[in-house]
Order: C-alpha cells, then structure tokens, then sequence
C-alpha cells in the first residue's frame, strides 16, 4: 500500500537533501545524516517535501504541529464548499393565489438555504397550445424573489411542462453548523430560564423563612413581657359591715 505521507526523520533514504530551515532559509546541499543532527538540536523533525528532486529536498519542522494545521485547513475547505442542491417545485397554470403563495415561500426558503430551484408548470390539455400564461406566471415568481435568486434559465416549454431555473446570490448555507448554532442558544436560553426559575424559588424560600423567623422573635417577645398586677379591691370587708351594722343598732336602742 502506497502512503501519500512524507518522509520524515530516519524514514529519508537519500544520502544527501536540499535542507531548508524552519524559517524558509536556504540552507543548501548536505549530507541527510548531519541535518538529521540539526533537527535533533532544533527540536524539529527532518520532513522530505520534494521527493522527486535531485536530491531530495527536505525542511525542518515541527511535524505534529504542520499535520494539525493541515487538518484545520481541510476542514475549513470542507466547510467553505459550495454543495449546492437543485430543488424542484410543481403546480398547474390554474393555481390560486393563496397556493401560488405557499409555492413562492418554498422557493425562497430553498434560495435563502444557497439551494438552485427547478420550477415547473404543468400544462394540460389546450393549455399546451397556449403557454404564453405558464411563461408570464414563472417570470412574476422570478420578480418576486429577485431578491434572493435570478434566473439561470429562462422559461421554456418541454412537451406538457414549461420550466425554468432560479440560481441563488447567496452561498450554501451549512445546515449542520446552522443546527448546532441554534441547539446550543436554544440550550443557552433553556439554562437562563432554568437559573430564574431556581433564583425564583430560592428567593421566595428566603422570603418564607425570614417571615418565619419575624413571627418566631414577635412570639418570644410577648411571652417575655411581665404578667400585668392584679387591681386593688373595693369592696369592704363582711367583718366590717358587720361591726357597722351593730353599732347602728345599739344607737337605734
């Protein structure tokens, strides 16, 4: 099995190589065993990037490091690539403007997504000999989403059905990172409901407790307090009365 994947280091079978230092310098022609030496002392790694050369042309570098940056920059390409999808839209010349409206929403959804939109109008019966209707009504679509799409190709008419192309101005959008975008505000805004909802609770708890302990210290205060004295009687004694009684009716005799 061939490797696409340099040689690197001891796996460089020429005797001598073209060295470039880590900077891009010329270092010239030297024996591969003493730049071999020199990248030990670098702390770098003695890459052959022209094989085919004569002789070999290598340069120093920090491996591990170049094959993650080239990871990175794959990646990115990857991401950047335009892999736009054509989407196709059916529906008779006879249509209703409500469903002429939903069609012309698909379509703006599929240009805004950086997808191509294949539009057909079905024709039936005479509406073949006349597809003058079926060619106005693509070129009013066309109009209406100008904003996001022009035509690439003009209405034509192919046996029962007209079609025609929109392109659109924008980029493909990346449907996985615009997902994971959205998951993670929606996680995002579930977490800052959640956090209300806990300091909610965790202050009505406070509020509970410190209403609690205002009643607890009104109720210690009140059985602190002294028990109010006794009123002082008014009423006079029997053995008095008693007494007074019979001296009036000693006077009496």
């Amino acid at each position: 099995m061939i490797s696409d994947e340099p040689r690197i280091n001891d796996e460089i079978r020429a005797s001598q190589v073209r060295l470039i230092g880590p900077n891009g310098e010329q270092v010239g022609i030297i024996a591969t065993s003493v730049a071999l030496n020199l990248a030990k002392e670098a702390n770098l790694d003695l890459v052959e990037v022209a094989a085919q050369a004569k002789p070999p042309v290598a340069k120093l570098i920090d491996y591990g490091k170049f094959k993650y940056n080239e990871k990175i920059k794959a990646r990115e390409a990857r991401r950047n690539q335009s892999t736009s999808e054509i989407k196709e839209i059916r529906f008779r010349l006879k249509i209703d403007d409500h469903d002429f409206e939903v069609k012309e929403g698909h379509v703006r959804r599929f240009l805004s997504a950086g997808d191509k939109v294949k539009v057909t109008i079905m024709l039936r019966g005479r509406e073949q000999s006349r597809p003058i209707g079926g060619v106005e009504l693509l070129r009013k679509l066309a109009d209406d989403v100008a904003d996001l799409g022009s035509i690439e190709f003009a209405p034509k008419q192919e046996g029962r059905n007209i079609i025609m192309t929109l392109a659109p101005k924008g980029k493909k959008v990346h449907t996985q990172s615009e997902q994971r975008r959205r998951g993670g505000q929606a996680r995002a805004e579930r977490q800052a409901r959640q956090a209300a909802r806990l300091a909610a609770k965790s202050d009505e708890t406070q509020a509970r407790k410190q209403a609690e302990d205002e009643a607890e210290q009104a109720v210690e205060k009140i059985d602190a307090a002294p028990a109010p004295k006794a009123p002082k009687s008014t009423t006079t004694s029997p053995k008095k009365m008693k007494s007074k009684e019979g001296s009036n009716a000693e006077d009496e005799k």
